[in-house]
């Protein structure tokens, strides 16, 4: 039977950038993407908060797309992240975008302004109409200051057909089990924090939309497939193997810990845009040994 869309392993794909003048390291980019699809994930996240879209250019978004897009080829799904607080703004965005060889938007709730519960419904009635593709709704309470209520969250995938499930990372397991219990059919909830995916995969979620599986894919999509089947007893000890690495490359924010981990992995240099700024040497030095740790386990 054919896997439902954006259902087990998803990648938050990181952006390479070269050491000189900071420039996206397509190369690199196109490296990554290579050993993340031959190492058994089941779709790519581009352009999301891991990928550092904030701080690219709308020129350098649009050439980084284009390549993910063309670089995959149709071998796996692409989720496309796109969200803001201007719901007239990205309802003007996605007009213009470009979706060829995009499967789904992933859309985060509205940052800074805080709107309520009511704002957000209408917000993501916007989004929904104005998407040529199917949403998943993004509730990250810790970056937008606001927090999409498992109540909220089933009103919005009752009323919109198009909004078809949410990345949950408020870390709030009580409201994971309500969605849970309480989703329309065929609604997804996709686990957005990588240290919680293998507690919800056990109360039904879906998957997960993972940092550090841009670093271990292949290990990160065994542990969600053996889960999903219902293997727990295989699926738990790669969850806690992988789970001093999931909680500190996020010790120090995102992706900085993740570029931290993928230079220690010879996979990119280490290069953030400002306002984010490279590990410190203590968190460098702390990922590299649990790197190690975690290998010579193997």
């Amino acid at each position: 039977m054919k896997q439902p869309l954006f259902s087990g392993t998803g990648v938050a794909l990181i952006t390479p950038f070269r050491r000189q003048q900071e420039t996206v390291d397509f190369t690199k980019l196109e490296a990554l993407i290579e050993h993340i699809i031959t190492s058994g994930v089941d779709y790519i996240v581009a352009l999301g908060t891991t990928s550092e879209a904030a701080t690219m250019t709308e020129n350098e978004r649009s050439a980084v797309q284009e390549f993910i897009v063309e670089t995959v080829s149709g071998r796996l799904p692409i989720m496309l992240g796109l969200g803001g607080n201007n719901t007239l703004s990205l309802s003007d965005t996605l007009a213009r975008t470009n979706f060829d060889g995009i499967s789904g938007l992933l859309s985060v709730t509205p940052y800074y302004n805080k709107p309520n519960q009511r704002g957000l419904m209408a917000h993501y009635r916007t989004v929904a109409e104005a998407s040529p593709v199917p949403v998943v709704m993004y509730n990250v309470p810790g970056r937008t200051g606001v927090n999409l209520t498992a109540e909220t969250a089933l009103a919005i995938a009752a009323e919109c057909p198009n909004i078809i499930g949410i990345k949950e990372a408020s870390g709030n397991m009580a409201q994971v089990m309500e969605l849970l219990r309480n989703r329309p059919n065929g609604f997804r909830v996709i686990s957005g924090d990588d240290a919680l995916t293998y507690p919800m995969l056990t109360l039904g979620a879906d998957g997960v939309i993972s940092v550090i599986a841009n670093a271990l894919p292949k290990d990160m999509a065994t542990m969600v497939h053996l889960a999903m089947k219902g293997e727990l007893k295989k699926a738990l000890p790669m969850h806690y193997r992988m789970l001093p690495l999931m909680n500190a490359i996020f010790e120090e924010g995102n992706p900085t810990g993740i570029k931290s981990l993928l230079e220690t992995e010879g996979m990119i240099s280490n290069v953030l845009r400002l306002p984010l700024v490279k590990a410190s040497k203590t968190l460098t030095n702390k990922l590299s040994t649990l790197y190690n740790e975690y290998r010579g386990q193997a």
